[in-house]
């Protein structure tokens, strides 16, 4: 006999269980399917311990700058092994905490892959030998690293990573090469510089960070290689073959043949989403490209089946799932859910970092839009200049027809937590009005974003 529940959940990422927990306190009886951890690759294997790992490199990094700051320290050194356990203990925590989550909403976990059959009013969740059946199902399984066997670049856990493989080496490899510049590509290639690694980047496209503003992705590339990172771009991987000491790549840029070799390969060229074997083509469900087709509102045009998160597409970033999930839910709840349009930022926790929400430039140009811009450098900001902290720059893009805030674009030092301002600002649908009579506190960078809105409109005032 089936165990019956209102609604299931496969798949316990940032997503799934957050859509849970939601499920949960709109008086859903609720049960989530995981067949690995809690948490899922974000909390696990993917955004929390790489941000453990990369702080790590930054304070290990810093220390080497310690002169400009009137101080000394003496033989600095790491233990790369406690680095990695610090970095499990992050990611275990957390996990522990979404446990416990799961109990205090009184959400049932079960163990196992799930696999879909037809049923009614939602399909029928097979797992093991357990039946469940709900009215609502939401699939929630996330996606993983794409690989390309044919050339060689599928990981072995010894000298071809992914993600998974980079986050619990047994050390730190004296030279690494890493195969797109990406955010995961570009943050692990920041990591293992910063602890001493000869690293080099390999990216198909004319520009690294592609889906950024062409200028901050030029200056991301000044600022990697002035820390002594190195680029091929635009370049083809051709072969990756394993030698007797590490790997061979073998690439075309500018028309030339050219052999990489290095201890290590990172494979960072993209994901695809986790939809084999579920069940998902037999019930009707739509998949383009290993990603389930969805309407405004996470629908797969299946009776009771839903997807949202990285397995529905892009952009495939943790909080969007998150969104995603409230607003799936509190639909089928028949409530007025969050807007699903709302702008969603980007964040690459590099040093410097990069964030991003909206329209890049070229693209409101593309819009047949008329972009007012405007930038600020940190290098005439007070707090950055005490801070020594001046690397990189604030841009913004307004309609210039109605006053809206389209875009912004920031690289520099921690403007990962500054970019929320704008995201708050265009979801509020702010105009350069309000943003100009924004008072923003004195000293901070972030008053850096003041004035990029009023240099937009030939306001500035500290330059």
């Amino acid at each position: 006999m089936a165990d019956a529940f209102d609604m299931i959940v496969i798949g316990s990422g940032p997503g799934g269980y957050v859509t849970a927990i939601r499920a949960s306190q709109l008086g859903f009886k609720t049960a989530i399917v995981e067949r690995s951890e809690l948490g899922g690759i974000c909390l696990n294997w993917g955004c929390i311990p790489t941000k453990a790992l990369l702080k790590s490199g930054e304070m290990y990094e810093h220390l080497s700058h310690m002169k400009d700051y009137g101080l000394s320290v003496e033989k600095a050194s790491f233990d790369f092994g406690a680095v990695i356990q610090r970095s499990r203990k992050v990611a275990a925590q957390l996990n522990a905490g979404v446990t416990f989550l799961m109990k205090k909403h009184k959400i049932e976990v079960v163990e196992g892959f799930a696999k879909l059959e037809k049923g009614s009013p939602a399909p029928t969740v097979v797992v093991g030998n357990r039946k469940l059946t709900a009215k609502h199902v939401i699939v929630a399984t996330g996606a993983r690293a794409r690989t390309i066997p044919a050339i060689g670049l599928e990981p072995d856990g010894e000298r071809v990573w992914t993600y998974r493989e980079a986050l619990v080496p047994k050390a730190a490899p004296k030279s690494l090469v890493v195969i797109g510049s990406g955010a995961i590509g570009m943050e692990f290639a920041s990591f293992y510089k910063a602890l001493g690694s000869d690293v080099t980047v390999i990216e198909m496209l004319p520009r690294i960070l592609p889906v950024e503003d062409e200028e901050v992705s030029k200056a991301a590339h000044k600022s990697f290689e002035k820390r002594g990172l190195k680029f091929r771009v635009p370049a083809n991987v051709k072969k990756l073959s394993k030698t007797k000491t590490g790997v061979a790549v073998d690439i075309e840029i500018g028309g030339k043949a050219e052999t990489l070799e290095a201890d290590v390969a990172i494979v960072a060229v993209g994901i695809v989403g986790n939809v084999e074997d579920m069940g998902l083509e037999a019930l009707g469900v739509k998949i383009d490209r290993t990603h389930i087709v969805t309407d405004s509102h996470g629908g797969t045009g299946v009776p009771g089946l839903y997807a949202i998160g990285d397995v529905a597409g892009p952009p495939w970033l943790a909080h969007k799932a998150s969104h995603e999930g409230v607003h799936c839910i509190e639909h089928i709840a028949g409530l007025k859910p969050t807007n699903l349009t709302s702008p969603i930022p980007g964040c690459t926790y590099t040093t410097p970092q990069v964030a991003s929400v909206g329209l890049t430039e070229a693209q409101a140009k593309e819009q047949g839009l008329e972009p007012k811009v405007g930038r600020f450098p940190f290098k005439v900001n007070g707090k950055a200049i005490a801070a020594g902290e001046t690397d990189g720059f604030v841009k913004t893009i307004f309609d210039g027809k109605t006053g809206a805030l389209i875009g912004a674009h920031m690289i520099g030092h921690e403007v990962t937590e500054m970019i929320q301002g704008y995201v708050l600002a265009m979801t509020l649908e702010a105009t350069e009005a309000e943003l100009h009579a924004t008072v923003y506190p004195h000293p901070t960078m972030s008053e850096a974003m003041h004035e990029a809105t009023l240099d937009a409109y030939g306001k500035v005032l500290h330059i």
